[in-house]
């Protein structure tokens, strides 16, 4: 199995800036794909972005030009720098892993953005 944990949420600013970290332990040699996702109080869980195997990234459209993702391949960490923040980023984020064992997310991680 695949275990994930988030760290670097908090309490911010409109307008200022997180990075969100991302570790992987178990059998992370079978890790593929790698995404984070939100969820805000009482919205659907949804895609923010993710980094392929190749290293292809996407993003959703509501945080393109604010948002990157990269991956530390060797560590299968992956992490999300955010910049400009809005009151709408507001959510609690999860990574997640697609691997060859399956998918696995983590316990997610507070990001609060304050007007």
């Amino acid at each position: 199995q695949v275990q994930l944990m988030e760290s670097g949420g908090g309490l911010v600013q409109a307008g200022g800036s997180l990075r969100l970290s991302c570790t992987s332990s178990g059998k992370r040699f079978s890790i593929i794909h790698m995404s984070w996702y939100r969820q805000a109080p009482g919205k659907q869980l949804e895609l923010v972005a993710n980094v392929s195997a190749r290293g292809t990234t996407d993003y959703a459209d509501s945080v393109k030009g604010r948002f990157t993702i990269s991956r530390d391949k060797t560590e299968n960490t992956v992490y999300l720098q955010m910049n400009s923040l809005k009151t709408d980023d507001t959510a609690v984020y999860y990574c997640h892993a697609d691997s060859t064992l399956g998918t696995f997310r983590g316990q997610g991680t507070q990001v609060t953005v304050s007007s």
